[in-house]
């Protein structure tokens, strides 16, 4: 099914800089869709061709079923707010959220009716009489919000909007632009280099590393099963493992044989890897159980010996550094649901036992040096009909 907005094969360079490469997404009709990555990954370079304040080298914009690539910004059903609010200065509240209605000629009653509706929905109509300078930074932004809403866009642009803010503004800023986007149903794409942000806000997430696409899912899918290790690590802290698959236990899990470490490693075999096949592997740090005494004997867990070098109390929860076998440094939180004083915590250069489950660990994709994906299956996941020679792709 096609989406609502629509991006077909963009690419964009400035120089030798290629900021684009091929991007296609699909975002759905009222969605909050977030385009997630570091700075200079392309983000905020799709935004701006989407909005039509840059020109893509190749591909096309489509929003609901039309195509307005070549379309120019105020010909666009689409509207944008950027990291610092681009309000008048020498307007009130109510002038700036009017000025976009007055300047495309709407009636006089209408543009002070939907301006009302605007202040009620951003809860500023006590504040209409005040200029940008005598209100917070969390106000200035649901000023913007409503300025770009009364137009009635069918699609709101969001670059960085939180980023002057302070860590629990944006947190309540969040909770409130969610409410906002419920009430009024608008297809926002928002911009962001936070992953918290995105994954509080968000239906979907398109995760971006130097002009391509590396995974787009739901806040779960990205976290719980990344794709690659550049999702993986940037999406949450994870522990990484690469392996060779030495034994397939049944049609669901193998044995992962891992350079430095012993046991052997249990993992789901969700690529369906075939023997010999090496393999990356994800583990989180809170899939990781600790203790001063071994775990007892489970077919489907991992366990491993080490030593504590350091750990970090942080209140809601603890965060372990633990050496195994000299080699690895693992990381493993647990979280406090219950902390007793007089309880022994685990402290520096104890000697522990972490295990972890074997649905808990994620393969990763894995590519060669041609960057392409190569994902080897069994020779017991192959349709009947597929030839030798495209058993590997």
């Amino acid at each position: 099914m096609s989406g609502f907005l629509e991006f077909e094969g963009i690419s964009k360079s400035f120089g030798d800089l290629k900021a684009l490469d091929n991007v296609s997404l699909s975002i759905r009709q009222g969605e909050i869709f977030s385009l997630l990555g570091p700075s200079g990954c392309g983000k905020t370079t799709l935004l701006r061709i989407c909005a039509g304040f840059e020109m893509p080298d190749a591909g096309r914009v489509l929003l609901n079923g039309k195509d307005i690539t070549d379309l120019p910004p105020n010909r666009r059903a689409v509207n944008t707010i950027f990291q610092n609010y681009a309000l008048f200065p020498n307007m009130t509240l109510r002038e700036n959220i009017a000025f976009g209605l007055q300047i495309a000629k709407v009636p006089k009653k209408e543009i002070a009716d939907r301006v009302e509706t605007m202040l009620q929905l951003v809860q500023l109509e006590h504040h209409a009489h005040k200029r940008p300078h005598q209100i917070s930074g969390g106000q200035k932004q649901r000023v913007a919000i409503a300025r770009a809403l009364v137009n009635r866009p069918q699609v709101l642009l969001l670059d960085e909007p939180l980023a002057a803010l302070d860590l629990k503004l944006r947190q309540r800023m969040l909770v409130e632009l969610d409410g906002i986007h419920d009430e009024v149903g608008t297809t926002f794409v928002y911009v962001t280099h936070d992953q918290s942000e995105a994954m509080g806000l968000s239906d979907r997430i398109a995760v971006f590393n130097h002009g391509v696409v590396e995974q787009v899912g739901s806040s779960t899918e990205i976290y719980e099963a990344p794709r690659t290790s550049f999702t993986a690590a940037f999406i949450g802290d994870t522990n990484f493992f690469n392996g060779r698959v030495c034994e397939r236990i049944d049609s669901e899990y193998c044995q992962i044989e891992i350079e430095g470490l012993e046991p052997r490693l249990r993992f789901f075999n969700d690529k369906n890897l075939r023997e010999q096949v090496r393999v990356d592997l994800s583990v989180r740090p809170e899939k990781f159980s600790i203790s001063r005494t071994q775990p007892a004997p489970d077919p489907l867990s991992n366990t491993l010996r080490g030593t504590v070098e350091d750990v970090i109390y942080l209140g809601s929860h603890t965060k372990w550094w633990v050496r195994v076998n000299e080699e690895y440094l693992i990381s493993v939180t647990s979280q406090h649901s219950r902390f007793l004083l007089d309880s022994k915590p685990i402290r520096w250069n104890e000697a522990v036992w972490i295990s972890w489950h074997a649905d808990d660990g994620y393969m990763l994709e894995r590519y060669d040096e041609n960057d392409e994906a190569l994902l080897v299956l069994s020779d017991a996941g192959l349709p009947d009909d597929i030839p030798p020679d495209e058993e590997a792709e």
